[in-house]
């Protein structure tokens, strides 16, 4: 609780600037109007004492025009507020975020005459074509109690104004005469006398040819209402965007328009990394001009009504929402001693004026299709009143409550949170369910997260009843903390003392503090992405045009074939506009890539078809790629691999202690350790190029969706299992001279638990012991050429858990720090998170591979990897690929090692290691993402614990190698 002291300007009854610059006033009324305190406040002007007010997201205004000093006063105005940290309405603002306490929106004064506009309601309803909209506005007035007749004399005026008329005449002629955009004028339709209801001024008028609000088209219209005296003198006047649009429900569907639109939707909570719940306009731009770009139309307020400024962008910029009451009451489910507030009349009041608040401060906004009643505060008939109220208020939009089982009466979407695939498909498929489904919360995107987006995405776009959902969340709840050393960093739960705390649990979003999209924003984009390309049977491509108002008009397609990751060649595609919901169908053979695929003899042919604005909009410039889909061609040409001539010069080896070192001339030298059966160092041309490796490797650093779920997480289960604590044991190492230029090495390996390996039981261990956890027969084939062939058998045990991985993990010296790769990209990809990835030939640096998590786990892999160069900046290096029948790996190489990942709680907190670690897997688990506290990778990305083969060739490279060339060689059987 604190006072807060400010100085106000002298007020009086009216403003009027003089020349010392004091603010005089001649009698008007002054009002005092708080945006939003958290959570409760008293207020005091000169001392005198103006009222309480609780919310701490939503205005309270009082009228302080007798507590003022006279304008003919030297007496300074003084405001004086106590804010109270918690109120008995914070037991109804349980939401999850950062409580921060506090004035956190604008303290505004308004003067105004005696006789104002205190309110007004703009609606508009549409004729079944959508050519004619009724509209109409009911206003509200207030006057002086002690004279009536001042309010009985008054005249109303209320019009509407074309905007884009009025944007194009001021680009084009500066000047503009606003009058001449009046498009519709509102007149005074008086109520019968007596009559119940609303006790305020009807004005209604029609509108020919509206041009409609939408996400695709945020058409907006200014209204103006005036108020004026019996004389034509204006009084009083208000003036906001207004947009016209239908908001209506059918069997299964939500429609916009008439259209059931699909909600590509995020949650989005006020946060700002440097002030907190402050909002500032230009962090709220950001957000929209990013989620634009990444093709997300809809934002569900989480978990209150937000800054009054986000509406109006929201409907400038063309975004669905859902504004949700200030109510979350989930802390109530933990505790046995109360009955909860949803079922409890003393708090029917508190709850409806929370929902009433929402409703009257924001219903002019054409953005807002759904009004909510708040967020897990269970159900009872509190949620009911609300319901009542708001329908009787605003027929012109729909209900969403999740609370209660998503399915009450009191909702007329279904919108779970946080629900599988399968089980939103069988709610879909009910017979008896006649409400579309919409997760109000999907795809917890907590740290590395958000695989399985595409699965939902599948079934979404082909399932009747499934409209869409909301991601959780937009934005990582960080907050900007200095160190002692002058250092910055994301700071969360704990960091400042703050006892209890989630720790983490508040980074949950695709964006960082800053707004730095995660890497899963690609993902998001991808399947948000309105223009769909599908490769047909008959090797038909079909570009399907998903958007509900807009042709493809304003939209430039082009294509690109690739072959073996080159270009093969590339153009623009002249197509005609495709019509809203509508296909076009491009044969194969009058494609303008036909000859090329016919004649292209690589192993495999990709071709992207990319969509692209061919003019600049409110969010983004021209040249924006809207979509883009890589398909895989069939090769048209058998490719048989060239097998290497090797030279007739003979491989040197020998034994030193425990090595065996094996030399080709001065070209290349490999050390391979006799105890361990692995290279322990591989030199190129007298470089460094292995400084350590190669081992079997099962085990990631843990990603937050790993730890969820307590005892039953993978993690846990991993842990139980020793997988975070094996040390292989070599039983077995030979070696034999095949040819001049060939050695094979064989080593079987045992993994077993380290802390068994440091008791007498290792002894009693024999092949067939539980405690072996995996047994690993490999084969080492050294060539004369430099190239090794690692082949691969691994046997796990079979009680094991899903496993992190199967691969191999080395390290390449730190100089080699230059990796370029072919397989998926550019960006990080997993097995489960890889649908926007695209297959390509791609270059990056170690630094910039890694992915900064505030908090680290497993990150920047590359999924479906055929082969990965890592050279220093002479060229020099090493080259890794697939073999024989292996498919494509999961890569990742960084700086910071497996264990220091694990080790970090923050992403500063890394030390770097002295040389980069490597991994090649040949399976590595989804990260999951439907949840962060359960285990949520979906069976086809778990890697089970049965055998595996797989072979990975090593060699070295010069500044003169082709990758490719090395690629599509084969050694001598």
């Amino acid at each position: 609780m604190f006072l807060q002291r400010i100085p106000l300007a002298v007020i009086g009854k009216v403003f009027a600037f003089q020349e010392n610059g004091k603010l005089q006033v001649i009698g008007r009324r002054i009002l005092l109007h708080f945006e939003a305190v958290d959570s409760a406040f008293l207020a005091w002007v000169n001392g005198v004492h103006i009222g309480y007010s609780q919310d701490s997201r939503l205005p309270a205004e009082f009228e302080i025009t007798d507590c003022c000093h006279p304008c003919d006063s030297d007496k300074e105005n003084v405001l004086a507020v106590q804010v109270m940290r918690w109120s008995d309405g914070s037991y109804l603002e349980d939401q999850d975020h950062w409580w921060l306490s506090g004035i956190h929106r604008d303290v505004i004064l308004l003067s105004k005459p005696q006789v104002f506009i205190t309110d007004y309601f703009f609606k508009a309803s549409l004729d079944e074509k959508f050519l004619v909209a009724d509209v109409q506005v009911e206003v509200k007035i207030d006057g002086p109690k002690d004279s009536p007749e001042d309010v009985s004399s008054i005249l109303i005026e209320a019009s509407l104004y074309d905007n884009e008329g009025w944007h194009d005449c001021a680009t084009n002629e500066g000047k503009v005469d606003l009058t001449s955009f009046n498009v519709a004028n509102m007149e005074l339709k008086s109520p019968p006398a007596g009559s119940l209801g609303f006790h305020g001024y009807h004005l209604s008028g029609k509108l020919e040819g509206p041009k409609l609000w939408s996400s695709e088209h945020p058409n907006l219209y200014t209204l103006v209402i005036l108020l004026k005296d019996a004389a034509g003198k204006l009084l009083d006047c208000e003036s906001c965007q207004v947009g016209i649009r239908q908001v209506s429900r059918v069997h299964k569907q939500m429609l916009v328009n008439g259209l059931p639109v699909v909600i590509r939707g995020v949650n989005r909570h006020e946060h700002h990394p440097r002030v907190g719940k402050t909002n500032l306009e230009a962090c709220m731009i950001k957000d929209l001009v990013l989620m634009k770009q990444n093709n997300i139309n809809a934002v569900r307020n989480s978990h209150y009504p937000q800054h009054p400024r986000w509406y109006e962008l929201c409907d400038l910029f063309g975004v669905y929402m859902i504004d949700e009451a200030n109510i979350e009451t989930h802390g109530f489910d933990l505790s046995s001693r109360f009955k909860h507030p949803t079922q409890e009349p003393i708090w029917a009041n508190s709850m409806l004026d929370r929902a009433i608040g929402m409703v009257e401060r924001d219903k002019n906004h054409a953005c807002i299709i759904a009004w909510s009643l708040g967020n897990e505060s269970g159900y009872g008939a509190n949620h009911s009143a609300m319901a009542g109220w708001i329908r009787g208020k605003d027929s012109t939009r729909i209900l969403h409550y999740e609370g209660g089982g998503s399915r009450t009466s009191s909702t007329d979407i279904i919108c779970p949170m946080y629900m599988r695939v399968w089980d939103i498909l069988k709610i879909a498929k009910d017979p008896t369910e006649d409400r579309p489904l919409i997760l109000c919360e999907y795809s917890h995107a907590m740290g590395n997260s958000n695989g399985n987006i595409h699965e939902y995405w599948k079934a979404i776009d082909n399932t009747f009843g499934l409209q869409g959902g909301f991601i959780w969340d937009w934005v990582d709840q960080g907050l900007l903390k200095e160190a002692n050393d002058g250092t910055k960093h994301w700071a969360y739960g704990g960091d400042f003392g703050d006892m209890p705390n989630d720790l983490n649990f508040c980074l949950n979003g695709l964006t960082w503090p800053d707004r730095t999209p995660h890497p899963a924003m690609h993902e998001v984009k991808y399947c948000y992405q309105p223009l769909k390309t599908f490769l047909l049977e008959n090797m038909a491509v079909k570009i399907q045009n998903a958007q509900f108002f807009d042709s493809t008009r304003a939209i430039e397609f082009s294509w690109v074939l690739q072959g073996d990751g080159c270009s093969v060649g590339s153009g623009i595609l002249d197509l005609p506009a495709i019509a809203p919901q509508c296909s076009h169908l491009i044969e194969l053979q009058s494609s303008p890539w036909y000859p090329l695929w016919e004649a292209c003899a690589a192993k495999e042919i990709f071709l992207m078809v990319t969509a692209k604005l061919k003019y600049s909009t409110r969010w983004t410039k021209d040249g924006h790629v809207l979509a883009s889909t890589q398909l895989c061609l069939p090769a048209k040409n058998a490719v048989t691999p060239h097998v290497i001539n090797l030279d007739k010069g003979t491989l040197l080896s020998e034994r030193v202690s425990e090595s065996l070192i094996i030399t080709k001339q001065n070209s290349w030298q490999i050390k391979v350790n006799t105890r361990t059966g692995t290279i322990d160092s591989w030199k190129v041309n007298d470089n460094v190029v292995v400084t350590q490796g190669v081992f079997p490797c099962f085990w990631r650093a843990p990603t937050d969706n790993d730890k969820g779920g307590g005892p039953n997480s993978y993690f846990s289960k991993w842990k139980a299992a020793f997988l975070d604590n094996i040390s292989f044991q070599t039983s077995h190492f030979s070696t034999k001279e095949l040819t001049d230029n060939t050695i094979q090495i064989s080593t079987v390996y045992y993994g077993l638990p380290k802390d068994l390996l440091k008791s007498d039981d290792f002894e009693k261990v024999s092949e067939d012991s539980n405690s072996i956890l995996f047994k690993v027969d490999v084969s080492y084939l050294i060539y004369e050429s430099g190239d090794v062939i690692l082949h691969y058998k691994v046997s796990p045990n079979i009680d094991l858990p899903p496993l992190p991985r199967v691969g191999v993990v080395f390290h390449v010296d730190k100089s080699l720090d230059c990796v370029k790769w072919y397989g998926k990209g550019p960006f990080e990809c997993y097995p489960d998170r890889k649908e926007s990835a695209h297959v390509g030939i791609y270059e990056s640096s170690v630094e910039d591979m890694h992915v900064p998590y505030i908090v680290p786990g497993e990150c920047s892999g590359r999924a479906d990897v055929r082969w990965v160069a890592f050279q220093n900046k002479d060229g020099v290096g090493l080259f890794a690929s697939t073999y024989d029948d292996s498919p494509p790996m999961q890569m990742s190489a960084s700086y910071y090692s497996t264990e220091e990942l694990d080790r970090a709680t923050r992403n500063e907190d890394l030390v770097k290691g002295h040389d980069i670690e490597v991994h090649l897997d040949h399976k590595h688990m989804g990260i999951g993402g439907d949840d962060s506290w359960s285990p949520s990778v979906h069976e086809q990305y778990l890697v089970p614990p049965v055998p595996y083969s797989f072979s990975i060739r090593l060699c070295p490279i010069s500044p003169s190698s082709s990758c490719q060339d090395i690629y599509r060689s084969q050694l001598p059987r």
